[in-house]
């Protein structure tokens, strides 16, 4: 969250670097002992996914509100983003970062610690740049050895303005990263956006791939801030289901419910990261000012008076109660990214054969079910040999019906379905996969229909 936020209006543009969304990202290049991506998700130290569903505190000027972790952990949240500074704001020392990871331990939190002093670099005044906050992780590398379980460190806080800067976006982030893991940092890195956070010129989205590649642990994770930007559900799903097809982690770093640059649509953010597993902060728990006092989450850090944006992220549709997984580093955890209402049927794989030559298979799952409704997935793999554009399909046994769709054209005559590619995730190179996913109605039984798949 920046001090303040220039009103930008754009339209996410449906051209990109097609080379990004052709990515397969493996293991890790070298052994972690905490977090750790693979194909796009990210797993704890025990091996499980976590998805995240956080809220971010702005320690670095409230540095007395410690009771904020216990009373974000009562929310439900399993990660809180700690706002710290290295001098641009009130400093925090090294024993304060200790002590910050420590409240983070001790209420079963995973800590995600950011710099704000590179807010807006190249447009405001005071702001640092990136090898900057580097030196300020570097000064606390004693204190985050051995952390990796519990802290992911996310470099700096929306670090270019809207003005271009030298050195870009691109290569400050890629010497960022190369220069923490020389200095030995092991972590998760997060990494967000230029643009205050938001890049609406997707400088990001399009050089993501090659950021990632130039990491020597593979283990860093993109972060995008989504306010007056993204105030249209097809922006969001667009940017975030581009990240998803190219099989690169992605999270929503931070947003809202309202701002001064527009009306972001937080429905469907919070419903689209719920539905694809997509870890998501909300900004943040108390204390904002300078006009933009609606993005607390409760007032004076009093959590029995919630504000209208607290209860929605929340207690709402998709909101943080209901969604949360605890990370199982704790001894706790288990299923993360599941519906609004506990599984109660095993995740069910529809059998593949292999993919013919010049042709697609489709792999049909169910990833959660709960009474009255489901989610499900499928996997479109190319064959031996690339294709342009995919159409899988099926037919229903049960009654079920589609409610909502992502990374597809979908469209259903009666008890028959098609699934159509949409522009950026047709193309699949020789081997590549893509995919999609659904949510449904179903009663009585949910027989998982048997896939087609053709493609050109």
């Amino acid at each position: 969250m920046r001090p303040r936020l220039l009103a930008v209006v754009t339209a996410l543009s449906a051209a990109a670097l097609a080379a990004m969304f052709v990515l397969t990202v493996g293991s890790p290049a070298r052994a972690a002992t905490g977090f750790t991506v693979t194909n796009g998700r990210l797993y704890d130290a025990n091996g499980t996914e976590f998805v995240m569903r956080g809220v971010s505190h702005a320690h670095t000027w409230y540095q007395s509100q410690t009771r904020a972790f216990a009373d974000i952990k009562a929310t439900g949240a399993n990660t809180v983003r700690v706002v710290l500074s290295g001098g641009r704001w009130p400093a925090n020392s090294a024993s304060d970062v200790s002590n910050v990871v420590s409240l983070c331990r001790q209420n079963r939190l995973i800590c995600v610690l950011e710099n704000h002093d590179t807010t807006g670099y190249g447009e405001q005044s005071g702001s640092v740049p990136l090898s900057t906050a580097v030196d300020y992780w570097i000064s606390l590398r004693d204190v985050l050895a051995g952390q990796e379980r519990y802290v992911i460190i996310n470099i700096g806080n929306e670090p270019v303005g809207n003005n271009a800067v030298s050195p870009t976006w691109t290569q400050a982030t890629t010497t960022a990263i190369q220069r923490m893991r020389t200095a030995g940092f092991d972590h998760t890195l997060m990494v967000d956006a230029p643009n205050w956070g938001q890049d609406w010129r997707f400088e990001m989205r399009d050089n993501a791939a090659s950021v990632f590649a130039a990491d020597p642990d593979r283990n860093t994770v993109f972060s995008i801030h989504m306010y007056g930007v993204f105030d249209t559900a097809a922006e969001i799903t667009d940017y975030l289901g581009r990240f998803r097809t190219a099989g690169l982690p992605i999270v929503v770093g931070e947003f809202g419910f309202n701002h001064s640059d527009g009306n972001p649509d937080e429905d469907t953010i919070m419903s689209y990261t719920q539905a694809n597993r997509i870890g998501y902060i909300g900004w943040s728990w108390s204390g904002n000012g300078g006009g933009v006092e609606y993005l607390d989450m409760v007032t004076g850090f009093d959590p029995t008076r919630p504000t209208s944006w607290g209860q929605r992220i929340i207690d709402g549709a998709n909101g943080i109660r209901s969604t949360s997984r605890e990370a199982t580093v704790f001894g706790g955890g288990g299923p993360t990214g599941t519906p609004t209402s506990t599984p109660t049927s095993t995740p069910t794989t529809q059998p593949t054969t292999p993919p013919p030559a010049r042709g697609c298979s489709a792999a049909y799952r169910v990833i959660g079910s709960w009474p009255g409704g489901f989610q499900g997935e499928v996997t479109v793999t190319a064959g031996s040999a690339a294709i342009s554009a995919w159409t899988v399909g099926w037919t229903w046994a049960n009654g079920q019906r589609v409610t909502q769709s992502w990374n597809t054209t979908l469209t259903t005559s009666g008890s028959a379905v098609s699934a159509r590619n949409v522009s950026y995730n047709g193309n699949l190179g020789a081997g590549a996969s893509a995919t999609f996913g659904f949510l449904a109605s179903w009663t009585g039984s949910n027989t998982a229909p048997t896939a087609t798949c053709t493609a050109s």
